[in-house]
C-alpha cells in the first residue's frame, strides 16, 4: 500500500494491499477501497463508499492522431457521492461526477464528462462514453453500450446488451455527433438498437431487439426492424 503524503483519508478507512492513493485525494469516512486499487490525482470520494479490487478511479483519457474528438486537456477530478458501491476491476475516468447511492458493478468502464444521478444502477460491462448525462433512478443492465453525447433522464429501464450510436455518417466527417435522448421512465428491452439523435418518448418502450431509426413518441410501444408502433 502506498498512500501521498497529501492524501486526506477520513475516519474508519479500510484500504486493500497494494493499493496506490495519489496526491491530492480526498476520501470521506467509513470507506472500503479493495486491493490493487489506483486512485489516482486529486480524486474526490464520500463517506460510506466501497470500492472492489483492481478498480482504477480518475484515470486520465488518452489520444492519437485519428481521433477526431480530442479529449480536453484539462478536467477536473472524479467525484463520487456518499454510499456508493463500486466493483472490481471498474475504470471510472476524470472529469465525472457520481452522485449518491449509485452501484457501479464489476468491469464498468465510464469515461470522462458524465453525470450519473442519484441511486442508478450500472450493471456488469456496461460501457458509458464521454458528454453523458444519466439521471435517478436509472438502471441499465449487463453489457449496455451507451454512447458519447447521449442524455437518459430520470427511472428509465434499459436491458442487457443495448446499442447506441452517435455518428449518422460513420467517421466521414459529415454532421455532427448526437446519441439519443431517452425520456423520463421509458423502458428499452434487450438487445435493442438506438440510432443517432432520436428521442424516446416519456413512458415509452422499445421491444427487444428493435432497431430505432427514427423517434418514439410518448407513451408508445414499438417492436421490429425497423422499430413500428405496435397497439397496446
Amino acid at each position: 500500500m502506498h498512500i501521498h503524503q497529501s492524501a486526506k483519508i477520513g475516519s474508519d478507512t479500510k484500504i486493500g494491499e497494494y493499493t496506490i492513493i495519489e496526491d491530492g485525494v480526498i476520501i470521506g469516512d467509513h470507506v472500503e477501497i479493495g486491493h490493487y486499487c489506483m486512485i489516482k490525482k486529486d480524486t474526490v470520494i464520500g463517506s460510506d463508499v466501497k470500492i472492489g479490487d483492481l478498480t482504477i478511479l480518475g484515470k486520465s483519457p488518452n489520444s492519437n492522431k485519428k481521433m477526431a474528438r480530442k479529449p480536453k486537456g484539462t478536467l477536473p477530478p472524479l467525484e463520487i457521492g456518499n454510499n456508493v458501491i463500486i466493483g472490481s476491476h471498474a475504470i471510472l475516468y476524470r472529469g465525472s461526477i457520481v452522485n449518491d447511492g449509485v452501484l457501479i458493478a464489476d468491469q464498468v468502464s465510464m469515461r470522462e464528462q458524465i453525470n450519473i444521478g442519484t441511486h442508478t444502477i450500472l450493471g456488469r460491462q456496461v460501457m458509458v462514453e464521454p458528454n453523458t448525462s444519466i439521471g435517478s433512478y436509472v438502471t441499465i443492465q449487463t453489457g449496455s453500450y451507451i454512447t458519447a453525447d447521449t442524455t437518459i433522464e430520470e427511472r428509465v429501464f434499459i436491458g442487457p446488451c443495448c446499442s447506441m450510436s452517435n455518428d449518422k455518417y460513420m467517421a466521414t466527417g459529415r454532421g455532427i455527433h448526437k446519441g439519443p435522448t431517452i425520456k423520463e421512465q421509458a423502458k428499452i428491452g434487450n438487445n435493442a438498437t438506438l440510432l443517432p439523435d432520436i428521442v424516446i418518448g416519456k413512458q415509452s418502450v422499445v421491444g427487444a431487439g428493435a432497431v430505432v431509426t427514427r423517434d418514439v413518441p410518448d407513451n408508445m410501444t414499438v417492436v421490429g426492424s425497423p422499430a413500428r408502433e405496435i397497439k397496446m
